[in-house]
Formats: C-alpha cells, structure tokens, sequence
C-alpha cells in the first residue's frame, strides 16, 4: 500500500470534516487501481482499515478490487475470498476474513457515540450458487469498542447454511448472541440489494434494518424494535464492518467466493436527514482517468458550490466557485503529472475522489 505523509493525513482529514456540520461520509469505487488507497483514505486516512488475508495468498494478489458493473451502471468493489489457502490475516486459520472497517484511528464520523442515530447505507450482491457454511459467513457487524464486552458483535448481518439457507440477523446485548429475523436466502441470491440500517445508540435505544432488491424496489427483509439496548458498560464507540468472514471448520460446504459491494454511506442524523433528496449516494465521476489536458466532470450534486483540486501533500492547486450543475470541464493542461485529489463542496456535503494526471 502506498504511504501516506502527515500532510497528506491532515489533508484528507481535513476534505471530510473542514465543511461546518458535514456528517456524511461515502466510500463509492472509482474504477480499477489503487483500490486499498482508496478505501483507506476514506476510512482511515493514513492508517490500514483493511483485513484481507493477502499475507497467505500473495500469489492472487489484492483480494478487493474494482470493477464496472453493468446492472448498477458504476464501478463496484470485488470481495474475493478462497477456501484455501485464505485464512484469518495470517492470525487464525479456522476461520478467513476479507473486511474493510471503521477502528479507533478512523476520524469521529465513522464511529458512533452514545446518543447518537447513525444510519449506515450500503448495496451488496451474492452471486448464483453462493455457499453458506453451517457455522457463520458474515456479511456485516457492528462491533462495540472498550469495555469487557467487545469481543462479541453487537449485531451481525450472516449467512447460514441450513434446509433452506438463511439470512441471519444476530444481535449480542451482553455476551449471548440471540437471531432477532431470519428469511430464506434464495431470493437475495443473484440480484443487487440495497441495504438501510438505522441505530440509535444508547442504553435505550432504537435499530432498524431494511433490505431491498434494487431492480424492482420490493423489500425483502425488515426488521425493527424501538426499545432496545445498544450501549454496553465501559464502551467507547461502535464501528462498522462489511466483507466476508466465515468459518472454515466445515470446508467441504463452501467453494470460492466473490461478493460485490457498493456505494457505502455512513451518515449522522443531527446535522442531515437521510430522507433529504438534495443528498446523493452516487459520488461525481471524472473522465478520462487517467487524464491529460481536459477532464470532465460529471453527476456533480446539484448544488455544487466550488471545485477543489489539491496534490497527495495538501497543497491547493485549483480552486472554483461554480453555479448549480451536473457537468464541468477541468483544464489540467498545465499540471505536472501525478495523483490529485478533486473535492467538490456543497451546502451539504463535501464529495472526493483521486485522479492521476498523465501530462508527460
């Protein structure tokens, strides 16, 4: 992975919490390359928000990547995992994860806090054929960070094989984990979801969770409770994960896996609603990229207010005011070739992404 200066930490740090009340923060796959520098810039800016098992595979290389996806019309990450040799990072080898996270170095808005309602966004995919291990293959936790009880999720979104295969909605007040829903797998199997969960945090709390096909919008799983515990004793703060982790201690049920993920979104309700249609899930696209000369903006949100275009160790090398508009035509002519940083502001929410520019 690339290494990040302090000045490019600061930097990035600075895109997502510099605009007065930003409280929404998206991770949306920009094309193939440098896809862990991406997640990381998002999640963790400087720091290794990934668990892949890459230490016991080198020879596949990455186990996320990006692709375009056809049915979304936008690019997506790759979730690959394999039943051998993959394991737990090297660490445990019953069990193998390929996860991406928010931990105690991700900036405040990635963890939450007693009293406060988070709402987490995010579109997956099984593919046909899809294998569950009778043990656990999770797809989504919420972890509780500090404290004596933060070994065990708080709630988790998994797959169980069973007569038929289940999608499983787990959840842990203490350290007995109890399935709050559950639905037949088969019809989540093959199409892409979308996925909304809403959390309360507190001593008493609120959490709903709500999956639909996207293709036709039909809701195939839900689930709510509106008086329910989601704080623990000595916790400092809950994260999220996504990605594939299962047990290995039933082999012969599992084959090799991709699973797709997309366009996730972490978002704190005090400052923004998530019904506020002004706010976009899709992230602006620039092409081509890599560029020289011209590069054109496009899905900008609609009330964008400036452009912003600044080199991997925080200088600002252009800076725009724009009116309301969904397109713009960047003139890079005079850049030194290199990765940039594009960010794109509005009353709303601050949206980047990297470019390269290849001007030699």
């Amino acid at each position: 992975m690339k290494t990040f200066t302090m000045k490019t930490i600061i930097f990035i740090f600075l895109i997502f919490f510099c605009f007065n009340g930003y409280s929404q923060v998206l991770l949306n796959a920009d094309g193939p390359g440098n896809t862990y520098d991406l997640i990381s810039s998002v999640l963790a800016p400087g720091h290794n928000p990934i668990e892949t098992p890459d230490c016991s595979h080198p020879a596949f290389g990455d186990h996320i990547d990006e692709v375009f996806d056809a049915d979304l019309n936008t690019n997506i990450f790759r979730f690959h995992i394999h039943v051998t040799p993959d394991d737990d990072r090297c660490k445990n080898f019953d069990r193998q994860r390929n996860e991406i996270k928010s931990y105690d170095q991700s900036p405040d808005n990635l963890l939450g806090v007693e009293d406060e309602t988070v709402v987490y966004k995010w579109k997956f995919k099984l593919p046909v054929g899809f294998q569950s291990s009778p043990n656990f293959t999770h797809l989504h936790q919420l972890k509780s960070v500090g404290g004596s009880l933060e070994s065990m999720p708080m709630y988790t979104l998994t797959t169980r094989k069973g007569n038929p295969d289940r999608l499983e909605l787990r959840y842990a007040e203490t350290d007995n984990q109890v399935t709050l829903a559950r639905t037949d797998l088969e019809p989540l199997i093959g199409t892409w979801l979308e996925v909304t969960e809403t959390i309360e945090y507190g001593k008493i709390g609120t959490y709903d969770l709500q999956i639909k096909r996207i293709s036709d919008g039909t809701i195939l799983f839900d689930y709510s409770n509106s008086n329910i515990i989601n704080w623990r004793p000595g916790a400092d703060f809950v994260r999220p994960k996504w990605g594939i982790y299962r047990s290995l201690n039933n082999p012969q049920d599992l084959r090799d896996e991709i699973v797709l993920f997309a366009n996730f979104s972490v978002e704190e309700l005090e400052t923004s609603s998530v019904n506020d249609d002004n706010i976009s899930n899709e992230i602006f696209q620039v092409s081509p990229n890599p560029g020289k000369e011209f590069l054109h903006l496009t899905n900008l949100p609609f009330e964008s207010k400036q452009i912003q275009i600044s080199s991997m160790d925080g200088r600002v090398v252009f800076k725009k005011s724009v009116q309301s508009g969904d397109k713009f035509i960047l003139d890079v002519s005079s850049f030194s070739s290199g990765n940039y940083i594009v960010t794109i502001r509005t009353n709303q929410n601050i949206q980047s992404k990297m470019i390269v520019i290849s001007n030699d």
